[in-house]
């Protein structure tokens, strides 16, 4: 009798070690699941980033507003010059990371991220940055501008695990920049973007910083010799009235940098009253805090498109 005891205990033991076996197993596959990891190829090299991030730390507007949009938590944000259409991240839930040209270094490290996500700004302590935590570079090829877009929207979907929200949301897109492309296709003037700052002025043309105007939207160009870069190409009003444009677009820097004077002011003086663009009233001041600041978003393309087709 006592025999069968034991040889009952015996079997009632196995059992009980191989659930607990199995509980242990399945906690092993859980966690190996949540630390699913992804590497990401950019601009500045590759990097290995653990997917869906919980501790994200964002100094592009573009990547900020894309994340908003796309319902993801975000942690700390370059809360200086921050688009008041995300405003909302300067709440004290949100840990300041310094300014766009200046990381806070020792804010960010104490936050301990899983995740930090970069610009053009911020290229120059990518290596320190790295050092941190997995740093990500998803700052805008504006030579091609919605390829490159499209590329860095679906590599946040990926690492967040939101690609059919991503999809989505760039189809959309697409179709309101074929609306575009109609109207563009049949518009006989021309158009000259410009960024005003303060007193001085500078023209974009394609494949520039703005030229997605020209490269995607289909305005032909006031002047097609124009430098393709970042900065501009530094121009007179005089020059202005001999292109002579149709449209004239206006991205006021100083309206998002404390500028003193409006582009208005500086723009629209007695040697640009002479261009068709100001006696048909197609100057167009276009939203500096999209076009600017936070280009490259899923939001501020979308507000960029939609501001086109309005001019058109």
């Amino acid at each position: 009798m006592k025999k069968w005891y034991l040889i009952l205990s015996v079997l009632l033991l196995s059992l009980l070690l191989a659930a607990c076996g199995g509980d242990t197993e399945a906690e092993s596959d859980g966690a190996e699941e949540k630390e699913e990891k992804v590497t990401i190829e950019h601009e500045l090299g590759e990097t290995e980033v653990t997917k869906k991030p919980e501790n994200v730390v964002v100094f592009d507007f573009g990547t900020v507003d894309s994340l908003d949009e796309l319902g993801v938590e975000i942690q700390g944000v370059a809360k200086d010059s921050l688009p008041t259409y995300l405003s909302q991240y300067e709440g004290d839930e949100y840990e300041n990371i310094g300014s766009l040209k200046e990381p806070d270094f020792e804010s960010i490290s104490q936050m301990d991220p899983d995740v930090i996500f970069i610009s053009g700004r911020q290229s120059e302590v990518y290596d320190e940055l790295s050092e941190i935590a997995p740093t990500i570079h998803l700052g805008v090829d504006t030579t091609r501008y919605m390829d490159s877009f499209k590329e860095n929207m679906k590599t946040l979907g990926e690492i967040f695990e939101k690609e059919d929200e991503v999809e989505s949301e760039l189809a959309d897109i697409q179709s309101d920049i074929e609306g575009v492309n109609e109207k563009s296709e049949s518009m006989e003037g021309e158009g000259l973007i410009t960024l005003a700052n303060d007193g001085k002025v500078s023209a974009y043309g394609e494949g520039s910083r703005f030229g997605l105007i020209h490269d995607v939207f289909g305005v032909p160009a006031a002047d097609e010799s124009i430098e393709s870069s970042t900065h501009g190409q530094s121009i007179s009003f005089e020059y202005i009235s001999e292109q002579n444009p149709d449209y004239l677009f206006v991205v006021d820097r100083g309206a998002v940098v404390g500028g003193e004077s409006s582009a208005e002011q500086v723009v629209e003086n007695e040697i640009v009253q002479n261009t068709t663009a100001y006696k048909e009233d197609q100057i167009i001041y276009l939203d500096p805090e999209y076009w600017y600041l936070s280009g490259g978003g899923l939001q501020s393309v979308a507000a960029m498109v939609a501001e086109i087709e309005e001019s058109l």
